[in-house]
């Protein structure tokens, strides 16, 4: 039965694309099954905030990209819509790896998935979605899970290695911030104990936040221009572009707050790395052109964000054994 109080769950098209919404008296969380199973909504309504960041190209339909010189950064880059994105079987720039060639960011995050209710009614909802990889012999669910009465999204992912062979894998949550809800000034915080590794060069040919070398101990670090800067602050429009990553948690949690914040908790023995992407707006070519104030706070299995060979190469990318299948739990929840 439809309902409009409680745990609810209804179907929609979104700007053409398949969607659902998982709904309750706190929070509301749009996915998209059609595009990747990409969390585009994370509403908390009692503030009217939403959490993800929309980049300003909106939500576009990978089957509707016919035109354009075809690359392997395109293939994300230009059907991305802010958001949050499951990242698998490699994550940032395209790679290749035995053979198979691997676009920005692996596979799943540009298919569309299968989609099923498995729970609707009033103490709660969820749905199951499902995709299999078309470069190598993976397959992957999640099911995404909405209690009445808590402002907590629940995740739980499998990812099975259906090969005779053991094989690599980088898997990662794409999770941004955005305005109006990131505002210079937001906090930033993380378990005691954690380190910042910077990413070997800068991803702005104009410059980055942080120095070379580290690793660091979190949250202030040498600045790339001299002094320090403090990475738990997020700072004005125009700071410099950065990508670090930060690893050493005993607890898989962190929470970026202003006037609400969010807390988003993890297996941190399944992914040890939580990557921090930072663009501010100092990136003025393609993609950006100057229009993106975000922060990303990604939980990851490896790093850097070079592709799945280069995981392969420094040791961090997961092993699945034949059959293998691997559980990752997440829990999302707005701190009012």
């Amino acid at each position: 039965m439809r309902r409009n109080w409680a745990a609810r769950l209804r179907h929609i098209t979104l700007d053409g694309l398949r969607a659902v919404v998982l709904e309750n008296e706190r929070l509301r969380v749009t996915v998209v099954p059609d595009k990747g199973g990409d969390v585009v909504e994370f509403l908390h309504k009692p503030t009217d905030t939403d959490f993800v960041w929309l980049s300003p190209q909106g939500l576009r339909d990978p089957r509707d990209h016919l035109q354009g010189a075809a690359d392997d950064v395109a293939q994300f880059v230009d059907h991305y819509e802010g958001g949050w994105q499951e990242i698998f079987p490699s994550g940032g720039a395209p790679s290749e790896y035995r053979g198979a060639r691997l676009a920005q960011h692996g596979e799943v995050s540009g298919l569309p998935w299968e989609c099923a209710v498995v729970a609707d009614d009033e103490d709660e909802v969820a749905v199951r979605l499902s995709v299999r990889t078309r470069r190598l012999p993976y397959r992957m669910e999640k099911v995404l899970r909405l209690r009445s009465g808590t402002a907590a999204l629940e995740i739980e992912g499998r990812a099975t290695n259906e090969a005779d062979l053991p094989l690599h894998a980088m898997w990662g949550q794409h999770i941004v911030y955005g305005l109006p809800f990131l505002r210079p000034g937001a906090r930033i915080r993380l378990p005691e104990g954690v380190t910042v590794i910077p990413h070997p060069g800068p991803i702005n040919p104009e410059g980055r936040r942080v120095r070379a070398g580290g690793p660091w101990r979190w949250p202030r670090v040498p600045a790339d221009g001299g002094g320090e800067t403090d990475l738990s602050v997020v700072q004005e429009p125009g700071a410099p572009s950065d990508i670090v990553y930060l690893t050493g948690f005993t607890e898989g949690w962190y929470e970026i707050s202003g006037d609400v914040g969010i807390r988003v908790e993890w297996d941190a023995t399944l992914l040890p790395y939580l990557w921090m992407w930072q663009e501010l707006g100092a990136s003025t070519g393609y993609p950006w052109w100057g229009r993106a104030y975000t922060v990303g706070l990604e939980p990851f299995s490896s790093m850097p964000t070079d592709g799945l060979a280069a995981a392969v190469a420094n040791g961090t990318a997961l092993v699945l054994d034949p059959h293998e299948t691997k559980v990752l739990r997440l829990r999302a929840e707005v701190v009012a």
